[in-house]
């Protein structure tokens, strides 16, 4: 048995964007943003209703589908983003 492919519909990297993190295609939302509100209390449904109403659902779930395929890099970009501001 070959090796799986990991292909997304809505997930990109792009140079230049977001330092080249993984986006969601056609924005400048990263997965680790949306990784970092879900891990944080939003749901799903409150991620699209109130802080990305740009988002589908659909695009919100493949953001953890991407987390469940690339935890530690996801979990190293939210607790930078997390980590409070140097002086």
């Amino acid at each position: 048995m070959g090796p799986i492919s990991q292909t997304y519909r809505y997930i990109v990297r792009s140079a230049g964007v977001r330092s080249g993190n993984p986006t969601v295609e056609g924005t400048r939302i990263a997965v680790h943003d949306v990784i970092g509100l879900l891990q944080n209390g939003e749901t799903g449904e409150t991620v699209t209703a109130n802080c990305f109403p740009q988002l589908t659902r659909s695009q919100v779930y493949e953001c953890l589908a991407w987390y469940e395929d690339h935890r530690g890099e996801i979990d190293l970009l939210v607790a930078r983003q997390m980590a409070p501001a140097s002086e």
